[in-house]
């Protein structure tokens, strides 16, 4: 059985919705987290998502830009 299955069941269900889609917003809602979140995640706006990944308990947004970590 592969390692936290339900967040590859979640990765597997929104990359068909993501996938060469353009981020519109970005929302912080706790930027307090492992490390602080800093106001250039807003550089991701406008930028197309080009691959949906897991990594442990992450999901991994690639774009040019850079890597929105969820």
């Amino acid at each position: 059985m592969p390692e936290l299955p339900e967040v590859e069941t979640t990765r597997r269900g929104i990359e068909p919705y993501l996938i060469n889609r353009e981020v519109q917003t970005i929302e912080i809602r706790n930027s307090k987290m492992r490390w602080p979140v800093k106001e250039t995640v807003r550089e991701l706006i406008g930028q197309k998502m080009e691959s949906v990944e897991r990594r442990a308990k992450y999901i991994l947004i690639q774009s040019n830009a850079g890597t929105l970590i969820l």
